[in-house]
C-alpha cells in the first residue's frame, strides 16, 4: 500500500469513532437515569424504597408504589429495560401518568409476571378504567388478538426492553421490537413517567437504560 493510502486509512480509523459518537449523540434521546443517582425521580408515597445498584434502579416494598419522574412529558418516545423477580410479580411503566401524594394513576404499559395470562405490553389504565382497550378484559376475542400480537416476545426471567411512543392521541407499545399495542386514546395528553412495584413482600424489581426522546 502506498503512503498516501496508509494516510487515508489512518484518517478513516481516527474519524470513525468520532462519527459514531456523533451518530449516537444526535439520535435525540436523553437519559432519564444517570446510572448512579435517582436525580430527576421521586417517590410520592410514604413507603417503598428505591436505590441504585450497579447501574440499575431497584424497587423494594411491602405495598404497591411507583417511582416517577419529577418532570412531565407529552409527546415522546420512551425506552426502558425491566427485569421481574422470580415468583409472583407484576409491574408496569407508567406514562403520561398523574402523580399526587400517595397516589399515582393513569396510563400504564403492563409488565405481566403471569405466563398464563401473558398480557405484557398491554395498555392498562391504573386507578381508572382498568383493562379497557388492549386487551379488553373479559372479551375473549380481544384477549386472543392481543396474545397473537404479543406472542412470546416477553422474557419472563430476563431483561425486556419496552418502547412507548406517544404522539397526540396515538399510543404504541413495543416489547423487544414487537408491537403489542397500537391504539388511540384522548384521556391524557401529558404526565410523568413511572415504574411500579406491585407490593410483593421481599421482591426486588429492576430497571435500567431509561431514556426519552421528546417529539415536537
Amino acid at each position: 500500500m502506498k503512503s498516501a493510502e496508509f494516510l487515508i486509512a489512518g484518517l478513516i480509523c481516527l474519524c470513525l469513532p468520532v462519527l459514531l459518537a456523533e451518530e449516537v449523540k444526535d439520535d435525540g434521546f436523553k437519559p432519564l437515569f444517570d446510572g448512579k443517582t435517582l436525580e430527576g425521580w421521586k417517590n410520592p408515597y410514604a413507603h417503598g424504597e428505591a436505590k441504585v445498584v450497579e447501574g440499575e434502579i431497584h424497587l423494594i416494598a411491602n405495598n404497591k408504589f411507583f417511582l416517577v419522574t419529577e418532570k412531565t412529558y407529552g409527546d415522546f418516545v420512551f425506552e426502558g429495560d425491566v427485569h421481574l423477580p422470580e415468583g409472583t410479580a407484576n409491574s408496569g411503566f407508567m406514562f403520561r401518568a398523574q402523580a399526587n401524594p400517595g397516589k399515582v394513576f393513569g396510563y400504564q404499559s403492563e409488565v405481566d409476571g403471569d405466563p398464563q395470562r401473558a398480557w405484557s405490553g398491554g395498555f392498562y389504565d391504573e386507578g381508572r378504567r382498568g383493562w379497557f382497550i388492549s386487551p379488553i378484559k373479559g372479551n375473549k376475542e380481544s384477549e386472543m388478538a392481543f396474545r397473537k400480537r404479543a406472542g412470546d416476545t416477553f422474557k419472563r426471567n430476563g431483561w425486556n426492553t419496552y418502547r412507548i411512543t406517544c404522539k397526540g392521541n396515538k399510543i404504541t407499545i413495543e416489547i423487544n421490537g414487537v408491537v403489542t399495542t397500537d391504539v388511540k386514546d384522548d384521556m391524557d395528553a401529558s404526565g410523568v413517567i413511572g415504574m411500579q412495584h406491585h407490593g410483593e413482600k421481599g421482591q426486588t424489581y429492576k430497571f435500567r437504560n431509561l431514556r426519552i426522546k421528546e417529539l415536537k
